[in-house]
C-alpha cells in the first residue's frame, strides 16, 4: 500500500485532473510537500484522505478507506482489548507498538490518522512521544490521544498543551473509547 503520492496519482484516485489537485494543493486545501531542488510535489496518505473525505470523494480507489490507529502501549492486555474493538467495529485498522521508540518508528512507516498513547512507557513518557510528534510537519494531521491510569490533572493538561487532543482514563468504558475516537476524529 502506497503512502506518498504524485499529482498525478492523486488525480487518477480522485478522478478529476491533475490541474486540480495541483491548483487545490496550491491553495492550501491538500496538504503536502514539494520535492527538494524540483517543482514535483508529494501527498502523503493521510492528507489525501482527508482531501477526498472534506470533499465527499470515495475511498474506494486508495486502499483500505479503514481509518489507521496506532495503539502505544505496554500492556498486552489493555493493547488486545483496545485492537479487538476497533478491528469490530470494522471503521479501523490498527497497528500496536510497546515503546516509545517503536511509535516513533510506526509513525514513520505506518502514517496512522490517530494514535492511542499510553502515557507511561517503559522508555520515555507520553508527553515526550506527543511533543516528537508535533514538532515534525509531516505528522500535522496526526491525532493523538492520550491513554492512562496514573496521572495528576497538571499532568493532563501538559499533555494537552503538548499537543494531544484528548485524554482517556484507565481502567476506561469501551462505548467511551470509541465515542472519543469518533469525536477527535471527527467521524459522522
Amino acid at each position: 500500500m502506497k503512502d506518498l503520492f504524485t499529482t498525478g496519482e492523486a488525480a487518477e484516485i480522485c478522478k478529476v485532473s491533475q490541474q486540480t489537485i495541483i491548483r487545490c494543493f496550491d491553495a492550501g486545501r491538500l496538504e503536502g510537500f514539494r520535492v527538494p531542488g524540483s517543482k514535483f510535489r508529494r501527498i502523503p496518505r493521510q492528507s489525501l484522505v482527508k482531501f477526498m473525505k472534506d470533499n465527499k470523494i470515495p475511498l474506494d480507489k486508495i486502499g483500505s478507506g479503514k481509518i489507521k490507529v496506532l495503539v502505544v502501549d505496554d500492556d498486552p492486555e489493555i493493547v488486545e482489548l483496545i485492537v479487538d474493538v476497533l478491528d469490530r467495529d470494522g471503521r479501523f485498522e490498527t497497528k500496536a507498538v510497546s515503546s516509545g521508540y517503536e511509535a516513533g518508528i510506526a509513525t514513520q512507516q505506518y502514517h496512522p490518522e490517530l494514535i492511542l498513547l499510553d502515557y507511561m512507557l517503559p522508555d520515555v513518557n507520553g508527553n515526550v512521544v506527543c511533543q516528537t510528534i508535533r514538532r515534525n510537519p509531516n505528522f500535522g494531521n496526526i491525532k493523538i490521544i492520550i491513554v492512562s491510569g496514573v496521572i495528576k490533572q497538571d499532568e493532563i493538561d501538559q499533555l494537552l498543551k503538548s499537543g494531544a487532543e484528548d485524554f482517556i482514563k484507565k481502567p476506561f468504558n469501551i462505548t467511551e473509547l470509541t465515542d472519543r475516537i469518533t469525536t477527535v476524529l471527527q467521524m459522522k
